[in-house]
């Protein structure tokens, strides 16, 4: 089995698992419960607070490692479709600004001691065009965020191209599971289809890019 094809695999085990997820609290009746009983009460219609209550549980969730895919379901089902977008970019990429700053400013030996074996991969990786390279990266559901944030804080990449990077490669797949996490009160099917449809573009994006950069490289010597 190629690459591709094991994130194919992947992505389509978590969208599946979300989907079944969803499915049970719907036929539990507790997707109700839930959205009365917790979301009402702590985020959906309490204003900024709200907002920015989600925003820094996000953020502190996906520092510390949660798929960042769970934040994005669990914004869409919070804020919609848009408005859970633009949460789950947001609270996402504040999670990636987090663990990429600890990582640099703080817990710099305990990661190069831990992950020093990836640290030079990364490096070459990122370092001609961080801000494209790390665009692919975030379009392609391979590998760990949290590693990807850490090893990117202990190499030679620069902050801002790393974290512009991350955050504008995270929205295709924030879009898709907020999409997915927003479907089950109206048009579940089509909003799921449209989800593995989305899903499959993007990843299949990252893909393209990725190879055109490596023919480029190739091409130019490098």
């Amino acid at each position: 089995m190629d690459k591709q094809t094991r994130t194919y695999l992947k992505g389509s085990i978590m969208l599946a698992t979300l989907v079944g997820i969803g499915l049970a609290l719907r036929a539990a009746g507790l997707d109700q419960a839930l959205n009365e009983h917790w979301i009402d009460a702590h985020i959906r219609g309490q204003g900024l607070a709200g907002w920015a209550l989600f925003i820094g549980m996000a953020g502190l969730f996906t520092g510390i490692g949660l798929p960042r895919q769970i934040i994005s379901f669990l914004a869409g089902y919070a804020y919609g479709f848009v408005g859970g977008t633009v949460a789950g970019t947001v609270g996402t990429a504040l999670g990636c600004a987090l663990a990429f700053c600890f990582a640099r400013f703080l817990g710099r030996r305990t990661v190069t001691e831990r992950f020093g074996g990836k640290i030079g991969k990364v490096d070459r990786f990122l370092r001609d065009n961080p801000f494209s390279m790390t665009l692919i990266i975030r379009f392609m559901p391979v590998g760990s965020n949290i590693l990807t944030n850490l090893v990117a804080g202990v190499s030679s990449v620069g902050a801002w191209p790393f974290l512009a990077g991350s955050t504008l490669g995270f929205i295709p797949q924030t879009l898709i599971f907020a999409l997915l996490g927003s479907g089950f009160k109206v048009d579940f099917a089509w909003r799921v289809t449209l989800s593995v449809i989305l899903f499959g573009l993007s990843t299949w994006w990252g893909f393209a890019l990725y190879r055109k950069k490596r023919g480029a490289d190739v091409v130019n010597g490098d």
